[in-house]
Order: C-alpha cells, then structure tokens, then sequence
C-alpha cells in the first residue's frame, strides 16, 4: 500500500525504555544466566505486561508478597522500590535478595529518611496504592502524608507549618505535580522543595515531546500497561496538549481502526517500561494503512545509564575473576 496524500506520523523521542527500567530488566536476565532459573521478583519488575510475559518464559516468578517465596531463594525487588519492612521480611525468610529500585526512586527514599530525622512533616504526592509510594511511605510511615492530587490539599494538616516539605512519586504528570505544589505552598507558605526535583527525568522527556506532537497529532498512540503510571500521564498530557483523541495499548492489534477516521496526523510515543519492538508493531500497523511517513519529535537527548545492582556486580565479578583463575591456572593478574 502507498502512503495516501497528507497521512504522516510524529514518533516521539526520547521515548521508551529509561535507564532505570532498562537495569532493571537486565538484572532479572543476568539473575537468570548467573543462578539458573527461578527467580523471584516480588511485584513486576517494571509496569509492562509484555516485559512480564517474556521474562516468565525465561523463568522469573513474579510474586505479590515476600512470603510467597520458598526459603532459601531468591528474590529481587521491583524498580519501584520497597519498604524497609520488606527487607526485614527477606531476611526472616532467610532470602537472597538483589535490590532492582531505580536509583531515582532511592533518592526519594532517602530523602525521606532525611526530612524525617529532622522531625518534618514530609507530604507525599503520588497516587494512592502505586507501588513506589507504598515503598517511599514505608522510609518514614509516622511523618509522610499522602497527597494524591490538587483536591487532597484541604484535608492535608501538618503538626508545624514551619517545618513542611514535599516529595513525590517520580512517574507523575509535572503539570498536575506542580498544581498540587502550588495549591500546597498556597496552604503551607513555609513549604519546602526537596533538593532537587524528584519527578524523574525521563518521564519529563516523554512528557515534553507529547507536548510538542500533541497540538499537530489529531490521535496519538501511547504504547503501555495500563498499570504504567507513567504511560497514563501521557494520554492525559497528549490531550491537554490539544490532541483530539489519545489511547494507551499495549500491542499494536489493541489498535481500533475507527480510530483513524478523519486522521491525517498520528502521534507515536511509548511509556518508560515499553520495549522498542512494540512500538515498532505499532508503526507497521499505521503503515498498511497508509501512514508511512514518519517525522521525528525530538524533544531532549538521553545518555544516562545505571551501573547492575550492587549484588550482581559482586557475584559477576567474582565469577569473572575465577574464571581467569582456572584459566592461567594461578590468581588474577599474576
């Protein structure tokens, strides 16, 4: 099929894959090839349903509860991080644990701990149940209040106005995060900004070209679970952006072609727990129907990347170093 007069597509990048996922994920394959098969991993190491699928093929067993994993094995905690309860909870079980949080999320939770050696009231936006604010909560349950959005700011009380801050959940919408900052500093005017912002960066990236797409795009195709926090923001933040129409699928035959009526202009973007290869299935989609021009929305450069968690590394290296061992036959580097 040629591509008809005018249908084009806008491919949003950065999107996908952030650095925190992208470890993660990689963590849970080395796991595998380092100790054989299983592995489990309490909650799903990243919101994506696909990302699930293929790493229980290879042999993960996602679990809800610390306590549905056998004594003795092992166990990986989530990007989204965990409470120091469930650390506990590991060590009672007597589990080998590998700690997957993303390294921006454990800057939250350490900013928490901060705050709350130092007596403040810490009040948390995120969204109620999300797996990273029942971990952030866990650092410092008696000083953290919850704030799920603008509407939760009247009922917010505070022991000291003086001695108030915010933190918050890192896959949130930046434009809702910051009316809910306003609507609090409005009540608190002491209140306190962490030290730097906790909403992450690739979720901003993915934000910003959704932005740039979203007044050009009469749809746009956001590829996510729907348990994705950060994928849902951005079908909000397409339509505030003036896109007509924007959906969030996970595979590309989730696509419903009514969609493209009266469409000359397709936004393409996936959420920060998306493998390429979905996106591409979606491009081929909007291709045999006549989309077949596809202009990139670049919005920012991304380069940053995150070292394996410190548990892999060691047993990596120790692996690596007997290995050379029994290869020279003496010690490494002799």
């Amino acid at each position: 099929m040629t591509a008809s007069p005018g249908r084009r597509v806008l491919l949003a990048a950065p999107r996908g894959y952030c650095a925190g996922v992208d470890r993660a994920v990689i963590a849970v394959e080395k796991a595998l090839e380092q100790y054989g098969a299983p592995i489990y991993v309490r909650h799903e190491i990243v919101h994506n349903k696909y990302v699930v699928q293929t790493l229980e093929k290879k042999g993960a067993i996602f679990v809800e509860q610390t306590a549905e994993v056998p004594e003795g094995s092992i166990v990986m905690f989530s990007a989204h991080g965990v409470a120091p309860v469930v650390h506990d909870e590991a060590a009672k079980g007597k589990l080998a644990t590998i700690d997957a949080t993303c390294p921006l999320v454990t800057k939250v939770h350490k900013e928490a701990v901060r705050f709350a050696n130092d007596d403040f009231d810490i009040l948390l936006i995120g969204h109620e149940g999300h797996e990273e604010v029942i971990g952030t909560s866990g650092e410092a349950p008696d000083h953290i209040t919850l704030v799920d959005g603008p509407e939760d700011v009247a009922k917010v009380e505070v022991r000291d106005p003086s001695r108030v801050v915010w933190l918050s959940q890192t896959t949130l919408s930046v434009d809702e995060t910051m009316e809910t900052v306003d609507a609090l500093k409005e009540k608190f005017p002491q209140l306190i900004s962490p030290p730097s912002d906790d909403i992450c960066y690739a979720t901003q990236n993915r934000q910003l070209a959704v932005k740039q797409m979203g007044a050009e795009a009469e749809l746009v195709i956001v590829v996510g679970s729907r348990n994705s926090s950060n994928s849902v923001r951005l079908v909000e933040v397409a339509k505030l952006a003036g896109s007509r129409e924007a959906y969030l699928v996970d595979f590309a035959d989730e696509i419903e072609e009514a969609w493209l009526e009266g469409v000359s202009t397709v936004g393409v973007t996936s959420g920060a727990s998306v493998p390429e290869v979905l996106v591409e299935q979606v491009l081929e989609w909007l291709s045999r129907r006549g989309f077949e021009d596809v202009e990139l929305v670049k919005a920012a450069e991304e380069s940053i990347t995150f070292s394996l968690p410190k548990e892999l590394r060691r047993d990596l290296r120790a692996e690596a170093a007997a290995l050379v061992e029994q290869r020279t036959g003496g010690t490494p580097g002799k």
